[in-house]
């Protein structure tokens, strides 16, 4: 649908919008021009065409255009007030966001982890509200005026609806922690009479289905689901930030500080080389990993990011992401986590219960990379084997070397990318 187009805005509910948002409009907003690593401002939506959207925001879901973009990635850098966590009780937002902003912010948790466990709590009172036709959840238990078991079986029956509206176990049971400790919170802090989430049934049922960590297999992007990303990617930034992360495993931290000057080797004259045969990335200091990163996949989409921030008068030729309004100079690990929660949504691969995130991206290089070794150990076995040898290693010393090795690892590396991003 183009912006000429009459668009009824009325008869979209509010996921519908989100998905409009993501499917039609910001892909617009991309195409002319605007760097989607800040939040677009009203004027410019409205001269792409969609100024409509406020209007239906303010009458049909009582939002404002900065709570609703705060839900599709674009969280209000200046206040947490405005979060759209669906109900009208004061008292109840008041207790969620003293909780989340004071008391979770103490124990140092990142913004990632609190944002993640404001949603699932906001999934629970918009839940409760919905099940029960009242939203003040907090009054009660400090009143303590009725029957407790009244309260409990309440609270039970919206972890019945969750356990419909969610698809895992580990999913279910993390709402259900969340909703806990907090209650608990309550009780202890703020004189709460008790915690009506203390013993109900699910939570044993859901922690048992839910795998332990060292079972766990960690949830990644298939390379259709790679695939499905670079697509939905209309700006050059987004494309590389689908690179930085599933072709060079870059955690978002890095992705977000991701300079010019990492990348080697240099040319003479001080740039770097696009046409070496061993491109690579360098950290000073890198966490759990190593100090160079190589680059198998890519180069063309660095390529055009850096002409195109070449051509911006205020580049100051570092940050690959940066932002004008950062002390750091470029934008923060969570602005990177928010752009590819967008971009998932828009290609397809938000499920309704969990959105893929940069770690995904991570895990799918660790397993791509992965399954290179295994090609390059499976070719050198059958070598062995030809030469009537029990070990591999003596095959890469005395007949490949471990430069060789190396080569051909790297084009299996790269044949695997490709193949992901490109087939």
């Amino acid at each position: 649908m183009s912006s000429g187009e009459t668009i009824n805005w009325s008869r979209m509910d509010l996921r519908e919008l989100q998905a409009f948002w993501n499917t039609e409009i910001e892909p617009v907003l991309a195409r002319e021009g605007l760097d989607l690593e800040t939040r677009p401002t009203y004027t410019e939506i409205a001269e792409a065409g969609y100024s409509g959207i406020t209007y239906a925001l303010r009458e049909h879901h009582e939002l404002t255009l900065a709570q609703f973009l705060a839900t599709v990635g674009y969280p209000d850098p200046d206040t947490d007030d405005d979060y759209p966590w669906g109900i009208d009780d004061e008292t109840t937002i008041h207790e969620l966001e003293l909780y989340l902003e004071t008391y979770l912010r103490r124990q140092n948790l990142a913004d990632s982890t609190i944002d993640s466990k404001r949603a699932r709590l906001a999934k629970y009172v918009r839940t409760y509200g919905d099940l029960h036709s009242r939203d003040d959840i907090v009054t009660p238990l400090r009143n303590d005026d009725e029957p407790r078991r009244d309260e409990k079986q309440r609270v039970r029956d919206v972890f019945d609806v969750l356990d419909g509206d969610l698809s895992s176990a580990e999913s279910k049971y993390k709402h259900l922690t969340d909703v806990r400790q907090w209650y608990e919170w309550l009780a202890g802090d703020r004189d709460a009479a008790y915690n009506p989430a203390r013993g109900a049934p699910h939570e044993r049922a859901w922690s048992e289905e839910t795998p332990d960590a060292e079972d766990r297999n960690p949830d990644a992007l298939e390379p259709d689901d790679v695939r499905a990303l670079a697509d939905a990617c209309e700006a050059v930034s987004d494309r590389l930030l689908v690179v930085a992360t599933c072709a060079w495993g870059l955690r978002r931290g890095e992705v977000a500080a991701l300079s010019t000057a990492q990348f080697e080797p240099r040319t003479d004259d001080g740039g770097f080389d696009f046409d070496a045969d061993d491109p690579r990335i360098v950290f000073e200091t890198r966490k759990n990993g190593p100090g160079t990163v190589s680059v198998h996949y890519g180069l063309e989409t660095l390529a055009d990011r850096w002409a195109q921030l070449a051509d911006r008068d205020e580049w100051d030729g570092e940050y690959l992401f940066p932002s004008t309004a950062a002390a750091s100079g470029h934008v923060r690990p969570d602005t990177v986590t928010n752009r590819f929660k967008r971009l998932a949504k828009r290609a397809g691969l938000d499920d309704g219960d969990e959105t893929p995130t940069p770690q995904y991206g991570r895990r799918f290089w660790y397993r791509t990379y992965a399954d290179a070794v295994e090609r390059l150990s499976r070719q050198i076995e059958a070598v062995a084997d030809e030469q009537g040898s029990d070990d591999a290693q003596v095959v890469v010393e005395n007949y490949l070397g471990e430069e060789e090795a190396r080569r051909r690892r790297r084009e299996f590396m790269r044949e695997e990318l490709a193949d992901a991003f490109e087939r």
